[in-house]
Parts: structure tokens; sequence; C-alpha cells
């Protein structure tokens, strides 16, 4: 009973919009910015790297994120008087083993995948390992990317997700509608005008992903681990010139962009077998009530958690 976590709290709607609407705002401005600017993304982001290096851009472009972390996570305390347990998931305490698990596992196959295609396509990569840069990039990295990747957990599998489910009654709404705004949340991406809006399904797809893996685990943790992992790994290991973190990683992708079948493959084959593992391991059941079923009235919600249920 995830969403019905809400409830532990001083429950008002409206302290539902405050924070989303604000952050979709700035994110609809971003996306309008870019359309509207002659400068292609991908040469405004090489002369900030340019000016101020890329460690510096890689904290400039984190950091807002990071900070809107302990805004959405003040925002629950002080306004909904909601604990970041209960925001976080529905069992009795954050299960930080949950948390290392999708980490490690999506972690892994991340850097496996990476180093296949290096592998398979070596005149694709330059070796760009230079320590010292290296080692910086890694503390930056390792202190911002968990941050930034859990503000965008907890904003949208969390403070939204529970939001949504709350006021619509039932769960598929919050699963749509989440997965679908943060997979539009990306439209400002280099990447998206560089491979086209094709690339959407990806993030979209990752989105519902997410979702699912809340939905079914009644929690964030899972998707806390596994969007952390993500982002981390990537930027630690690959870069490019057109990709939304530009570092100081192992390699450097020099190919010419294209769209292919390697962008779906993790949304239609990878992410269904992770999904499918971890219904082994946590014994996930009932999938239908889980993702689409209803939401529970504050007093079904009270009642049964008052007799253990």
């Amino acid at each position: 009973m995830y969403i019905e976590q809400g409830y532990k709290g001083s429950l008002g709607i409206w302290k539902y919009w405050i924070i989303p609407l604000g952050f979709l705002g700035l994110m609809v401005f971003n996306y309008i910015s870019t359309l509207m600017t002659p400068v292609p993304v991908e040469d405004v982001m090489q002369g900030l790297i340019e000016q101020f290096g890329s460690n510096k851009v890689t904290i400039i472009l984190l950091a807002p994120l990071a900070i809107g972390l302990f805004v959405v996570l003040g925002w629950t305390k002080l306004v909904h008087e909601q604990s970041i347990t209960s925001l976080t998931t529905s069992r009795p305490k954050i299960d930080w083993g949950r948390v290392l698990f999708s980490f490690v596992l999506w972690g892994s196959i991340t850097a496996a995948m990476t180093m296949t295609w290096v592998f398979l396509s070596p005149e694709n990569y330059i070796f760009n390992f230079q320590l010292k840069p290296f080692l910086i990039l890694a503390a930056i990295t390792i202190i911002l990317i968990p941050l930034q990747s859990s503000f965008e957990e907890y904003l949208f599998r969390g403070h939204m997700m529970q939001g949504l489910g709350i006021m619509a009654k039932n769960r598929w709404i919050p699963l749509v509608l989440t997965s679908v705004l943060f997979g539009l949340l990306h439209l400002g991406n280099p990447e998206v005008g560089k491979l086209g809006y094709g690339i959407m399904i990806f993030y979209i797809g990752t989105g519902f992903f997410l979702g699912i893996m809340t939905l079914m685990d009644e929690g964030l943790e899972l998707a806390l681990g596994f969007h952390a992992a993500n982002n981390l790994i990537t930027a630690l290991l690959v870069t490019a010139d057109w990709t939304a973190f530009q570092t100081n990683s192992v390699y450097r992708d020099i190919s010419e962009p294209t769209l292919s079948w390697d962008a779906f493959l993790p949304v239609f084959v990878i992410f269904p077998i992770i999904l499918f593992i971890m219904s082994k391991k946590y014994n996930w059941t009932n999938w239908k009530e889980r993702l689409t079923g209803k939401v529970l009235t504050k007093e079904e919600f009270f009642a049964k958690d008052v007799n253990g249920q």
C-alpha cells in the first residue's frame, strides 16, 4: 500500500501541486528556450566546457537537481508533516538492501553492456582515461548523482505518485502520468536533438519500468538504486559530445549518433527480464491489482493499518 502512505501526514491535495508544477514549468521553459535559440544545445555545452572545464559544468548541471531533493524532502516533512520513510516505502523502515541490490544489478549490466559495445566496435571509442580528472569526476558524481537521481525518484515516483493516486483513487493513472511526464522531462536533452523524438520511447519506457517497479514492490528503494546506478556508471564510463553528461569518463564515444535497435533493447528486453528477476526475489504477486487496482480511502487504509493487514 505504497500510494496510501500519503495519508500519513497533513493531507491537502493542493500541497501535491506546488512542487511538480513549478518544476515542470521550469522544464517547459528550458525546452522552449532550446527550440528558440539559434545555437545547437551541444554547441552551448561545448562552449561552457571550454570556459569552465567539464567537471565544473557537471557540478553546474547536477547541483540544482541535488538541491531539489532537499526541497522535496523538506516540503514533505514540513508542509505535508509526513515522514521521509512513508514517502519512500510502505515498509516500517527504508530497506537499504533493496537499494544496494538494484544498484549493483543495473550497474553491473550497464558496465557489461558498455564494455561489450567498446569491444565490438572499438573504432567508435577513444580511451579517454586521465587519472586526476577522473578522480575529481568520481568524487563529484559519487556525491551529486545519487542526490540528483533521488530527486527525480522522490518527485515522480514518490511525491507525484502518491498525490495522483490519492486524487484518482486508482493506481494506473499515477503510473501512466508519472511515466509519461518523466519521459517528457528529457525533451531538452541534447540526445533528443541528435537522435530525434524516437528516443522518447526509451525515456518514457524507463519511466514505466521504474513506476512498475515502485508499485509492485510497494516502495521506492529499487527505483532509487537503479536510477543512481544508471546515471553514475554512465557518467564514469562513457561520454560523447552530444549527450547530457559530458565528463572526463573512461571512454569517449566518437561515432555518428544514430537511433538504432540498441536504444530500445533495454525497454523491450532487459527491463522485462529485470522485473522478472525482482519478482522472483521479492515474491511479487497480483500484478493487475498492484498496477491498476483501486487506492484505498483514508478510512480504509487506517483501518487496515490498525488491524495489521
